[in-house]
């Protein structure tokens, strides 16, 4: 008797399906070591063989502007959309952002120039071992010392020691938080306010040195997309408005200097109904054996009770497994996920059980994270969409 079409075993995804960030070649981490060694710092690598050197650098990232969205909006960045072709040395191809393709652990892999299992920080909320509590990693709560957290230096430290005029251009809000000090600290940190004061300091800033590193950034764009999706009329106006900060910067680049506009992750939009949204609080099979529940959305940490390991794994392949790609911790780590080597610092704050969205699904949690449960764009997960980001080029 033929089986019906509705039922079947569900087959799990297999792990070397999974798209694996292009660490050591082609990630986030790989930018700021490439640029410096360009500069002639010590002990950097230049491991995006596309790139050519330049005296001066400048990192423009822009929060949440993934490569496949911006392909997709031509007239809303019609500058950023010319420089398409320009993107990773003239080879028109993007990076990608590191696993998870999440702010904190994106930001620290940029300014430390290491992937996730080195640098530490490797979601938005891990379970830190030292109190068993989930740790936010992009609001530091609750607070943790953080130079034990990520001892490593930054590119722009290092680059600093070595000569090298360094310095930040963000908001205010950003210069004394524990995430800049651990991941983008170094040299010297300007605040300005407006996208525009933003791109004209950090012209200054690269004109004030023989060798200049400078980053600045731009928020809006994610937050726009977590909020009202990333096909928004708010989404458009903020990739409008943020397109032609970078051709007021571009415009002003002095001699010698090479601009590269990248991102941290990109976005997907997920439908609010519970096909596409399935609610951990509500469902008591992935509930079962689980401790805490970490990381995002898309990019879950699990962390069962203690002996538990191995049955909250089976059941998690077993809900989820044709649409998010499941592993235990040690096959995540062997897969690569987090990067080639893992700390052992680093170790027992990744999940016991790793979840990573292929869909355009989500794991919310209705009660313990309301506010993330009700975001209509996401990311942190491994698909094109999430991982690629640009790496446009203007030289001056």
């Amino acid at each position: 008797m033929a089986q019906p079409v509705w039922e079947h075993d569900p087959q799990p995804l297999p792990l070397d399906s999974a798209p694996l960030p292009e660490y050591g070649a082609g990630s986030l981490a790989d930018l700021l070591p490439t640029l410096a060694a360009g500069m002639d710092v010590p002990g950097m690598t230049a491991a995006i063989s596309e790139l050519a050197p330049a005296e001066r650098n400048c990192v423009f990232l822009i929060d949440g502007l993934g490569w496949e969205q911006l392909k997709a909006h031509p007239e809303e960045a019609p500058f950023m959309t010319s420089l398409l072709a320009s993107s990773r040395g003239g080879t028109g191809r993007p990076l990608t952002t590191g696993y998870p393709a999440t702010t904190a652990t994106s930001l620290a892999s940029v300014g430390t120039g290491l992937p996730p299992g080195a640098h530490g920080l490797p979601g938005y909320t891990v379970r830190n071992p030292d109190t068993g509590e989930l740790m936010n990693q992009l609001r530091w709560q609750p607070w943790t010392a953080p130079r034990p957290w990520q001892p490593y230096p930054t590119v722009f430290q290092i680059a600093h020691n070595a000569g090298v005029h360094a310095a930040q251009v963000s908001s205010p809000a950003f210069e004394n938080t524990p995430l800049t000090k651990v991941a983008l600290s170094g040299g010297t940190f300007h605040g300005r306010l407006s996208g525009e004061e933003r791109m004209d300091l950090a012209a200054e800033q690269l004109a004030a040195g023989d060798r200049s590193l400078v980053y600045t950034y731009y928020a809006e764009v994610d937050g726009a997309g977590h909020r009202f999706g990333v096909d928004s009329d708010m989404w458009r106006g903020q990739l409008m408005y943020v397109d032609r900060l970078v051709q007021r910067l571009a415009e002003q680049l002095p001699p010698r200097t090479a601009l590269y506009v990248t991102a941290d992750h990109g976005m997907v939009d997920v439908p609010f109904d519970e096909q596409h949204r399935i609610d951990f609080d509500e469902d008591w099979e992935l509930r079962a054996g689980v401790a805490l529940l970490g990381g995002e959305g898309r990019a879950r940490h699990v962390y069962a009770v203690p002996g538990a390991e191995n049955d909250v794994l089976t059941c998690w392949r077993e809900v989820l497994g044709e649409q998010f790609w499941v592993a235990s911790r040690e096959e995540a780590i062997a897969a690569g996920w987090f990067g080639p080597h893992i700390d052992e610092r680093v170790y027992a704050r990744i999940g016991d059980v790793v979840a990573a969205a292929r869909d355009d699904v989500l794991i919310i949690a209705s009660e313990r994270e309301p506010k993330e449960s009700a975001m209509v764009g996401n990311h942190g997960s491994m698909t094109p969409a999430e991982q690629l980001v640009p790496l446009l080029e203007v030289r001056s």
